[in-house]
């Protein structure tokens, strides 16, 4: 048992690490970037308060286990903007072959059982083909999106990002997951493209 805990524990202070990761996206303020620790917090509390946007069978209590972890990643890999280089490298085979390994070892730190169960989780939330997925990762598209409006563009302004293609990196997953949310957004978005 010691060493069940010791597992658990290491993998713990491992994750902390998350915290140190800077992604593309500003706080709401715009003061500083924010870190991945700090976007797997908030979307994990987007899936609790915007749970009445999921589609049927959806388990919120999955949902959120899985946004808790699904950048964990990140600690190896950093971020990839999903606008960066016109979208090349987000999702490119290089990217998720480092997310692979990172998801090896990181998840590896925990106990057997417990380590499969949070990779399968992992690869369950990077193959959005399941309801907890799908509405998981739309939340996951949802809170920057947020957070680019609340800066008055943000990185939008930064990557020249245009309305097209967020409609296609972003609103079709958000729409995929949480339609009524991206039916709420687009016009917003629309407006906020056109005077730009």
């Amino acid at each position: 048992m010691s060493d069940h805990i010791a597992a658990q524990l290491a993998f713990l202070t491992e994750a902390d690490r998350l915290k140190s990761v800077l992604r593309a996206s500003t706080l709401a303020d715009g003061s500083r970037r924010e870190n991945s620790g700090e976007h797997s917090w908030h979307i994990a509390l987007y899936a609790m308060v915007l749970a009445d946007q999921a589609g049927p069978g959806v388990d919120i209590a999955r949902v959120i286990r899985m946004l808790l972890i699904h950048d964990l990643v990140e600690i190896d890999t950093g971020d990839t903007p999903i606008h960066a280089h016109d979208g090349q490298a987000h999702g490119s085979a290089d990217v998720l072959a480092l997310e692979q390994a990172a998801a090896d070892r990181i998840f590896g730190l925990l106990p057997p059982v417990q380590a499969a169960e949070f990779r399968a989780l992992w690869e369950e939330f990077e193959a959005a083909a399941t309801p907890d997925a799908i509405f998981a990762k739309s939340l996951d598209r949802v809170q920057p999106v947020m957070q680019n409006l609340a800066t008055d563009g943000g990185t939008w302004v930064d990557y020249n990002v245009t309305r097209a293609q967020l409609e296609t990196r972003v609103g079709q997953k958000i729409a995929r997951g949480a339609p009524r949310i991206w039916a709420h957004l687009a016009p917003i978005l629309d407006r906020w493209f056109a005077v730009r």
